[in-house]
């Protein structure tokens, strides 16, 4: 229960992160973002950014509901099945899209490559297996109970 509480606790931290990027943050986010020569690869809206600190923030409840931490008005597999889909997510942006992002990325020498070397497919991982443990394992206790 614990790596699982970890994790839904770090997704949330990482929904705030993407909340101030997108209440024009600037701490952080010139190394977020893919580069080719200099320019970043995309250019994500307010919008796009707070839709996924929601997806983070949704993340961590599942989660949360998954270890039996919190009650949502759902059948009760669609936690278990939430978060082997939020394992798989993260699974699949730590290995990424094989030019930009992740352990097969062949762009190497920008600030944000060297982030997603060091920092963020490493977190990535991290997220995928504290996820699927708890996936895996089950609540630890019935909520209401």
């Amino acid at each position: 229960m614990i790596p699982g509480s970890v994790t839904a606790g770090l997704l949330a931290v990482l929904g705030v992160i993407h909340l101030y990027w997108a209440a024009r943050g600037i701490k952080g986010r010139s190394v977020a973002l893919p580069e080719k020569d200099g320019r970043p690869v995309m250019q994500p809206s307010r919008a796009s950014t707070v839709a996924v600190a929601a997806g983070l923030f949704g993340g961590a409840l599942t989660l949360l509901a998954r270890l039996g931490l919190a009650r949502l008005p759902v059948p009760p597999s669609w936690p278990r099945w939430g978060a082997w889909s939020l394992a798989a997510l993260f699974g699949l942006r730590a290995i990424g899209e094989f030019r930009y992002v992740g352990l097969f990325k062949r762009v190497k020498g920008t600030p944000f490559a060297r982030w997603d070397s060091r920092l963020f497919t490493p977190l990535c991982i991290v997220i995928a297996v504290g996820v699927a443990l708890a996936a895996a394992t089950g609540p630890a206790v019935r909520p209401g109970r």
